[in-house]
């Protein structure tokens, strides 16, 4: 079964009830997961990292089973800067003031954020599968928009998105799953996407997952711009699919090299975007070596 020896706990922080799995032992790592998932997808690296770490494994607002409030008028209650508050309030809570952090997808986005507005919680940094959301909008080009299609379909005002993904939820999640380089969804293990279809074919998080994505477009945007020059502080890697859409049309170590103070690492993986279902012994190598101190 999975996460067996792990806690599950839900906390109410920053006006919202956060869900987790948590357990190990060691110095503390931040997991969070991306778009349209849940903290699920550590499932295949969860028992070896917890050898030699304290692992906290939260869904985001609006994903799992964390609340999915409705979004407010200019989207800024899933702004990367709230969710990555969330976040920092679910450290405290467990009673962590630093950690190790890593994110994919999404989840990497408010990694992002978090590292910028909370410097001295992050003491190094794992990004997976990602350029910075800015840089992404910025070279749009036909090729990205095709691949990435619902960047822009998901940010269309409410209720249209949802309501066409909500006629066919689960076609829509499959799909999605075995896109973007992953050649179909069957690297996923049944019980892993039996949970990622419970959370996510349901009216209120596919409407948390839109608003996540028009926040992206409006007010991520801006606090991108109010902060330019603010760097990531700490220690910095990226790992990306070699068969993924960020792989073949951006650079993410140069992109990331761009936001951060100090040098940024990188490694490419033979996998689409999914690399923590896909290739999970490879991504813990990388986990491993660069958080071992």
């Amino acid at each position: 079964m999975m996460f067996e020896g792990f806690e599950r706990k839900q906390l109410a922080v920053n006006g919202v009830t956060i869900n987790l799995r948590h357990g190990g032992s060691g110095p503390p790592l931040l997991l969070l997961h991306g778009f349209p998932q849940t903290h699920v997808i550590w499932h295949k690296v969860a028992d070896e990292l917890a050898q030699r770490h304290t692992l906290v494994m939260p869904d985001l607002r609006g994903y799992g089973d964390s609340s999915k409030p409705r979004g407010a008028a200019d989207h800024g209650n899933y702004s990367k800067r709230v969710m990555a508050q969330d976040m920092i309030a679910v450290m405290d809570a467990l009673g962590f003031a630093s950690f190790f952090l890593c994110g994919h997808d999404r989840g990497g986005r408010v990694a992002h954020r978090l590292a910028l507005d909370h410097p001295r919680g992050v003491k190094k940094l794992m990004l997976i599968d990602i350029s910075p959301t800015r840089t992404m909008y910025e070279q749009t080009n036909v090729a990205f928009a095709t691949y990435y299609y619902h960047w822009f379909f998901l940010i269309q005002p409410a209720p249209l998105p949802e309501t066409l993904i909500g006629n066919n939820a689960q076609f829509f999640l499959d799909y999605t799953l075995g896109g973007w380089g992953s050649k179909g969804a069957g690297f996923i293990d049944s019980e892993a996407m039996a949970e990622y279809s419970r959370c996510f074919c349901q009216p209120e998080s596919i409407h948390g997952a839109c608003e996540d994505y028009r926040a992206s477009a409006g007010i991520d945007l801006e606090h991108d711009r109010d902060h330019e020059t603010n760097k990531i502080a700490c220690p910095t890697r990226v790992v990306w699919g070699a068969h993924g859409v960020v792989g073949r049309l951006f650079n993410p170590v140069a992109d990331w090299a761009a936001k951060c103070a100090l040098p940024v690492s990188g490694a490419e993986l033979p996998a689409g975007h999914f690399i923590p279902d896909q290739a999970p012994q490879l991504l813990l190598k990388e986990m491993q070596e660069f958080f071992a101190d």
